[in-house]
């Protein structure tokens, strides 16, 4: 991180580093938590909704997995931001339970920068038509976007992608008037990219925990 930010001329305290802690039970969050970290992140939200209240409290959990509308009011009780916000009718479902627990939540848009089937997320140009509908959602806090890129063997491969976001980020920026503090991009095998592209949120998990442990069937 820290060679990737004098890269980039960039202070290495404006990239946060994001745990991800997927399948790894709470005696995992802790050995982390006890070498310095606090900022988590979960796919699911039933796994969370069995981690967290194991974890200790001064711990920050984001949701980062494709959230389904009937799982937003235990993400909202969970979760300090929500990262995978990815069409108007979830960020409207948000805001309604943000507003039944009398709470303003942080989101992160997630962007679907080439459109890959496989795929959630916004398409950039339907996210700029939603934009001021989203913005005026008076329970949600808009603080930036977020794009899981294509697999691909090297990293320089998807700095394209991860530009693109930035200058999306940056039509937002100018629809809203105000500048959106965030970049949530990169993960283990292409983090120093994104680090070079902007990105202030790196979701790290195999690099910090090894290849995720099989769940039993």
């Amino acid at each position: 991180m820290a060679a990737a930010c004098a890269r980039a001329n960039r202070d290495p305290s404006s990239v946060t580093l994001l745990a991800v802690t997927k399948t790894q039970p709470p005696e995992v969050v802790s050995e982390a938590a006890d070498l310095g970290l606090t900022l988590f992140g979960e796919n699911k939200v039933q796994e969370a909704k069995g981690k967290i209240p194991l974890c200790s409290g001064r711990l920050s959990w984001h949701m980062i997995g494709h959230l389904q509308s009937n799982k937003v009011r235990d993400a909202v009780e969970l979760f300090s931001m929500i990262q995978s916000v990815d069409s108007l009718h979830l960020a409207e479902e948000i805001n309604k339970r943000a507003d039944q627990a009398a709470k303003t939540l942080p989101i992160l848009l997630e962007i679907n920068i080439v459109g890959e089937a496989s795929k959630f997320g916004y398409k950039p140009e339907q996210l700029l038509l939603d934009f001021e509908r989203l913005n005026s959602l008076p329970r949600i806090e808009i603080q930036g976007l977020m794009t899981i890129p294509p697999w691909a063997p090297l990293p320089e491969r998807v700095r394209p992608v991860f530009r693109q976001l930035r200058e999306l980020k940056s039509q937002c920026e100018q629809l809203l008037g105000a500048p959106l503090p965030h970049l949530s991009m990169g993960m283990t095998g292409d983090f120093e990219v994104a680090i070079e592209e902007g990105a202030t949120i790196i979701r790290i998990g195999t690099a910090l925990f090894g290849e995720r442990p099989r769940i039993k069937a």
